[in-house]
């Protein structure tokens, strides 16, 4: 029988030797990167080898370090905030952080190349969003709330960054910025973005308002101005943040921190109606599928069986329409054990495919077996 932690720490310390963790010169991918802090959380919960929470700081030193400041390559140097030595390491997230793709960002001037963008740097607001909550649970399973202010200060800057008013009075979000954030290099908004937004604010502020210090309630009253109600989307990874979503937003109810039975039901009914659309035309030959983004809809099915059992638990959530949507998505759950031992199968594994993002996708392949890192806003 498969030992899902035996293969998640394989994985994980192959990506570890791999990207510069534990020698060599490192390179950094913010969305990968969050991930892996929690699998090494996660793995550290599990197995109590305090290499795993040590491999999870040095994540977080390098990805700051790196990321958090100009390619090796650019004109500019230093840190992207423009603070300087002791300041600067006091706030490493204050200017945002790069992507960490390989082509230098498109400068201002230069014509839009879509098929080329894929591969240019800059800053994502949803990688930041990933970076936040990855912080955010450092900070729970060290009891270091630097972190979480680290994340804070994150919040506030990609909100500024990324966030303006159309000439019709109504707000909306940049999808891509430079690397200094001064201008887009993407306009249109990303669907799920100020959702995704909304939530991770509310994640962080839930975290600190019981030892009090910096918070969000200007971007809380701004972001949830202007979340959509539509999130219906073909994308499985897409799908699986939903689900994350949902459970985040349960989570919170049952804790006590706010009621937004409203806006959970939306969020369910939603990733009910991509589900159908999703399973009605999935495909099952690895060169046309991307796995990390069917890993992000299986550690997403994986929130549901969580979900159902905290809507029974939880009195603010015992209602029939809660509980009536979330036994309809159960239904969806075997879903989530199929990807997985498609892709756990060497064969799959040996495409162009995977190889081309063998760093993601074994990342999220480690969190599909081991979510309790990733999910959910408390450890």
């Amino acid at each position: 029988m498969l030992n899902r932690l035996e293969v998640a720490e394989e994985l994980m310390l192959n990506f570890a030797y791999r990207t510069g963790l534990m020698g060599g010169k490192p390179y950094r991918y913010l969305w990968t990167d969050a991930f892996a802090v929690c699998n090494f959380i996660e793995l550290y919960r599990k197995t109590g080898n305090r290499k795993y929470m040590d491999t999870a700081l040095n994540l977080v030193y390098q990805v700051h370090h790196i990321l958090g400041k100009h390619r090796d390559d650019d004109s500019r140097v230093g840190w992207l905030s423009g603070l300087i030595d002791e300041e600067a390491e006091k706030h490493p997230t204050i200017g945002g952080l790069r992507i960490g793709k390989e082509l230098p960002e498109r400068k201002s001037w230069e014509e839009f190349n879509w098929d080329l963008e894929w591969r240019r740097n800059g800053q994502y607001y949803h990688y930041l969003t990933k970076w936040m909550h990855a912080l955010n649970k450092v900070s729970l399973a060290t009891g270091n709330f630097i972190y979480n202010r680290w994340a804070i200060e994150l919040a506030k800057k990609a909100h500024s960054a990324f966030t303006y008013t159309l000439p019709n009075g109504r707000k909306s979000m940049y999808w891509k910025m430079s690397i200094d954030l001064t201008y887009p290099l993407v306009s249109s908004m990303g669907k799920h973005d100020p959702l995704d937004g909304f939530i991770t604010y509310n994640e962080l502020q839930a975290t600190i308002r019981d030892i009090g210090g910096l918070g969000l309630e200007e971007e809380i009253a701004d972001i949830s101005s202007f979340y959509e109600n539509d999130w219906t989307t073909y994308d499985p990874l897409g799908i699986g943040e939903l689900l994350s979503n949902a459970y985040k937003v349960a989570e919170l109810t049952s804790k006590g921190y706010w009621e937004k039975r409203d806006l959970l039901m939306k969020i369910l009914d939603n990733a009910y109606l991509s589900l159908e659309i999703y399973s009605k035309n999935f495909i099952n030959t690895p060169d046309y599928r991307l796995a990390f983004r069917e890993f992000g809809l299986s550690i997403g099915l994986k929130a549901i069986n969580k979900l159902y059992r905290l809507t029974l638990e939880t009195p603010a959530l015992n209602e029939e329409e809660i509980i009536s949507t979330t036994k309809s998505l159960l239904s969806y759950t075997p879903l989530s054990e199929k990807i997985d031992e498609f892709w756990l199968k060497k064969e799959n594994r040996e495409g162009k495919s995977w190889r081309e993002y063998i760093d993601i996708n074994e990342v999220m392949l480690a969190t599909s077996l081991i979510p309790d890192g990733y999910l959910g806003v408390w450890i």
